[in-house]
Protein backbone atom coordinates (compact mmCIF):
# COMPACT_ATOMS: atom_id res chain seq x y z
CA UNK A 1 0.00 0.00 0.00
CA UNK A 2 1.87 3.32 -1.28
CA UNK A 3 1.97 5.62 1.40
CA UNK A 4 1.06 3.27 4.43
CA UNK A 5 2.59 2.48 7.66
CA UNK A 6 4.63 -0.38 5.26
CA UNK A 7 6.48 2.39 3.73
CA UNK A 8 7.82 3.92 6.80
CA UNK A 9 11.27 3.67 8.43
CA UNK A 10 12.05 1.50 11.35
CA UNK A 11 12.52 4.81 13.50
CA UNK A 12 9.34 6.48 11.90
CA UNK A 13 6.67 3.56 12.29
CA UNK A 14 8.32 3.35 16.11
CA UNK A 15 7.55 7.44 16.60
CA UNK A 16 3.95 6.40 15.11
CA UNK A 17 3.49 3.79 17.66
CA UNK A 18 4.71 6.45 20.02
CA UNK A 19 2.57 9.41 18.93
CA UNK A 20 -0.69 10.62 20.45
CA UNK A 21 -2.60 8.70 17.68
CA UNK A 22 -4.54 5.26 17.40
CA UNK A 23 -2.66 3.72 14.71
CA UNK A 24 -0.47 2.35 14.32
CA UNK A 25 -1.19 0.53 17.53
CA UNK A 26 -1.23 -2.69 19.04
CA UNK A 27 -2.75 -5.05 16.46
CA UNK A 28 -0.18 -3.46 13.65
CA UNK A 29 2.75 -4.30 15.69
CA UNK A 30 1.85 -7.57 16.36
CA UNK A 31 1.81 -8.19 12.94
CA UNK A 32 4.88 -6.76 12.33
CA UNK A 33 6.28 -8.77 15.13
CA UNK A 34 5.25 -11.76 13.03
CA UNK A 35 6.23 -10.82 9.93
CA UNK A 36 9.87 -10.39 11.50
CA UNK A 37 9.96 -13.46 12.84
CA UNK A 38 8.78 -14.58 9.71
CA UNK A 39 11.69 -13.12 8.07
CA UNK A 40 14.19 -14.69 10.03
CA UNK A 41 13.18 -17.87 9.50
CA UNK A 42 13.36 -17.69 5.82
CA UNK A 43 16.96 -16.28 6.72
CA UNK A 44 18.25 -19.54 8.30
CA UNK A 45 16.35 -21.81 5.53
CA UNK A 46 18.18 -19.38 2.39
CA UNK A 47 21.62 -20.19 4.44
CA UNK A 48 20.73 -23.96 4.65
CA UNK A 49 19.02 -25.15 0.83
CA UNK A 50 21.60 -25.88 -1.65
CA UNK A 51 24.65 -26.46 0.83
CA UNK A 52 25.78 -29.84 0.37
CA UNK A 53 26.28 -30.61 4.31
CA UNK A 54 22.24 -29.54 4.51
CA UNK A 55 21.39 -31.83 1.50
CA UNK A 56 19.73 -34.89 3.73
CA UNK A 57 17.11 -31.83 4.99
CA UNK A 58 17.37 -29.66 1.40
CA UNK A 59 13.36 -30.31 0.71
CA UNK A 60 11.84 -29.88 4.23
CA UNK A 61 13.56 -26.10 4.44
CA UNK A 62 12.62 -25.89 0.95
CA UNK A 63 8.99 -26.62 2.50
CA UNK A 64 9.58 -24.37 5.54
CA UNK A 65 11.11 -21.76 3.14
CA UNK A 66 8.16 -21.18 0.70
CA UNK A 67 5.94 -21.05 3.77
CA UNK A 68 8.00 -18.97 5.77
CA UNK A 69 7.94 -16.31 2.92
CA UNK A 70 4.00 -16.61 2.88
CA UNK A 71 3.24 -16.07 6.04
CA UNK A 72 5.96 -13.46 5.92
CA UNK A 73 3.47 -11.79 2.76
CA UNK A 74 0.11 -11.89 4.98
CA UNK A 75 1.27 -10.64 8.34
CA UNK A 76 2.77 -7.60 6.67
CA UNK A 77 -0.70 -6.93 4.68
CA UNK A 78 -2.50 -7.75 8.32
CA UNK A 79 0.03 -4.72 9.72
CA UNK A 80 -1.70 -2.30 6.93
CA UNK A 81 -5.08 -4.19 7.74
CA UNK A 82 -5.35 -3.39 11.13
CA UNK A 83 -4.89 0.06 10.66
CA UNK A 84 -7.84 -0.04 7.95
CA UNK A 85 -9.82 -1.66 10.40
CA UNK A 86 -9.47 1.05 13.33
CA UNK A 87 -9.93 3.12 11.08
CA UNK A 88 -13.53 2.57 9.74
CA UNK A 89 -14.24 1.22 13.40
CA UNK A 90 -13.65 5.02 13.97
CA UNK A 91 -15.83 6.49 11.31
CA UNK A 92 -18.46 4.73 12.16
CA UNK A 93 -17.72 6.35 15.89
CA UNK A 94 -18.08 9.54 13.81
CA UNK A 95 -21.25 9.13 12.19
CA UNK A 96 -24.16 11.27 13.26
CA UNK A 97 -26.52 10.10 15.50
CA UNK A 98 -29.28 12.96 16.35
CA UNK A 99 -32.06 10.77 14.92
CA UNK A 100 -33.41 7.27 15.28
CA UNK A 101 -32.26 6.02 11.50
CA UNK A 102 -28.91 7.75 12.23
CA UNK A 103 -28.60 5.63 15.27
CA UNK A 104 -29.43 2.50 13.48
CA UNK A 105 -26.97 3.41 10.65
CA UNK A 106 -23.87 4.20 13.40
CA UNK A 107 -24.83 0.83 15.36
CA UNK A 108 -24.75 -1.22 12.44
CA UNK A 109 -21.08 0.66 10.76
CA UNK A 110 -19.81 0.00 14.52
CA UNK A 111 -20.47 -3.71 14.75
CA UNK A 112 -19.12 -4.24 10.78
CA UNK A 113 -16.14 -2.42 11.98
CA UNK A 114 -15.47 -4.27 15.10
CA UNK A 115 -16.15 -7.66 13.27
CA UNK A 116 -13.65 -6.61 11.00
CA UNK A 117 -10.86 -5.56 13.89
CA UNK A 118 -11.12 -9.11 15.15
CA UNK A 119 -10.80 -11.01 11.63
CA UNK A 120 -7.94 -9.35 11.52
CA UNK A 121 -6.12 -10.42 14.75
CA UNK A 122 -7.75 -13.88 14.84
CA UNK A 123 -5.63 -14.14 11.20
CA UNK A 124 -2.58 -12.90 12.43
CA UNK A 125 -2.65 -15.11 15.70
CA UNK A 126 -3.69 -18.62 12.96
CA UNK A 127 -0.50 -17.02 10.79
CA UNK A 128 1.67 -17.24 13.70
CA UNK A 129 0.31 -20.49 14.92
CA UNK A 130 1.91 -21.66 11.67
CA UNK A 131 5.20 -19.95 12.01
CA UNK A 132 5.64 -21.14 15.38
CA UNK A 133 5.69 -24.65 13.71
CA UNK A 134 8.49 -23.92 11.25
CA UNK A 135 10.44 -21.99 13.27
CA UNK A 136 10.85 -25.05 15.78
CA UNK A 137 11.82 -26.76 12.66
CA UNK A 138 14.32 -24.29 11.26
CA UNK A 139 16.14 -24.50 14.66
CA UNK A 140 16.09 -28.36 14.23
CA UNK A 141 17.08 -28.85 10.79
CA UNK A 142 18.72 -25.40 9.21
CA UNK A 143 21.95 -24.18 9.56
CA UNK A 144 24.04 -24.57 12.20
CA UNK A 145 25.17 -20.94 12.48
CA UNK A 146 22.17 -19.21 12.31
CA UNK A 147 19.71 -21.71 14.73
CA UNK A 148 19.42 -19.07 17.53
CA UNK A 149 18.11 -16.69 14.52
CA UNK A 150 15.16 -19.26 13.80
CA UNK A 151 14.90 -19.58 17.90
CA UNK A 152 14.42 -15.81 18.32
CA UNK A 153 11.62 -15.77 15.14
CA UNK A 154 9.76 -18.43 17.35
CA UNK A 155 9.97 -16.03 20.20
CA UNK A 156 8.48 -13.17 18.04
CA UNK A 157 5.77 -15.58 16.55
CA UNK A 158 5.04 -16.19 20.40
CA UNK A 159 4.82 -12.76 21.41
CA UNK A 160 2.62 -11.85 18.14
CA UNK A 161 0.57 -14.82 18.86
CA UNK A 162 -1.01 -13.53 22.25
CA UNK A 163 -1.20 -10.29 21.47
CA UNK A 164 -3.42 -10.84 18.37
CA UNK A 165 -5.43 -12.97 20.92
CA UNK A 166 -5.95 -9.92 23.52
CA UNK A 167 -7.09 -8.11 20.82
CA UNK A 168 -9.41 -10.58 19.28
CA UNK A 169 -10.57 -11.44 23.10
CA UNK A 170 -11.54 -7.95 23.61
CA UNK A 171 -13.29 -6.99 20.57
CA UNK A 172 -15.38 -9.98 20.88
CA UNK A 173 -16.69 -8.63 24.10
CA UNK A 174 -18.55 -6.03 22.01
CA UNK A 175 -19.96 -7.85 18.98
CA UNK A 176 -23.56 -8.43 19.27
CA UNK A 177 -23.32 -11.55 15.85
CA UNK A 178 -23.21 -14.66 19.13
CA UNK A 179 -22.93 -17.02 15.50
CA UNK A 180 -20.11 -15.14 14.53
CA UNK A 181 -18.04 -14.67 18.14
CA UNK A 182 -18.70 -18.05 18.90
CA UNK A 183 -16.85 -19.15 15.77
CA UNK A 184 -13.70 -17.06 16.24
CA UNK A 185 -13.66 -18.93 19.68
CA UNK A 186 -13.48 -21.89 17.95
CA UNK A 187 -10.65 -20.98 16.18
CA UNK A 188 -9.02 -19.36 19.35
CA UNK A 189 -9.13 -23.48 20.47
CA UNK A 190 -7.72 -24.56 17.51
CA UNK A 191 -4.81 -22.35 17.63
CA UNK A 192 -4.78 -23.71 21.30
CA UNK A 193 -5.12 -27.27 20.23
CA UNK A 194 -2.42 -26.88 17.91
CA UNK A 195 0.42 -25.35 19.45
CA UNK A 196 -0.11 -25.51 23.18
CA UNK A 197 1.43 -22.45 24.78
CA UNK A 198 4.80 -22.18 24.66
CA UNK A 199 5.75 -25.54 23.75
CA UNK A 200 7.25 -24.66 20.27
CA UNK A 201 9.44 -22.25 21.46
CA UNK A 202 10.85 -24.51 24.10
CA UNK A 203 11.55 -26.86 21.17
CA UNK A 204 13.26 -24.34 19.44
CA UNK A 205 15.38 -23.25 22.48
CA UNK A 206 16.19 -26.98 23.06
CA UNK A 207 17.56 -27.60 19.46
CA UNK A 208 19.59 -24.28 19.78
CA UNK A 209 21.27 -25.84 23.23
CA UNK A 210 21.55 -29.59 21.67
CA UNK A 211 23.15 -28.40 18.44
CA UNK A 212 25.50 -25.07 19.57
CA UNK A 213 28.30 -27.54 20.13
CA UNK A 214 27.60 -30.05 17.81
Amino acid sequence: MAGGVLDQSVSEFSAALASKRPTPGGGSAAALAGALGAGLVSMVCRYTVGRERYAEVEDAMQRVLARSESLREALEEAVEADVAAYGSYSDAQSMPKETDEEQRERHTAQQAALRKSTEVPLAVAECCAELLEIAAEAAELGNQFLISDAAVGAELAAAARASAELNVGLNLGGLEDESFAGECRSRLEAIAARVGERELVERAQRAVAERAGA
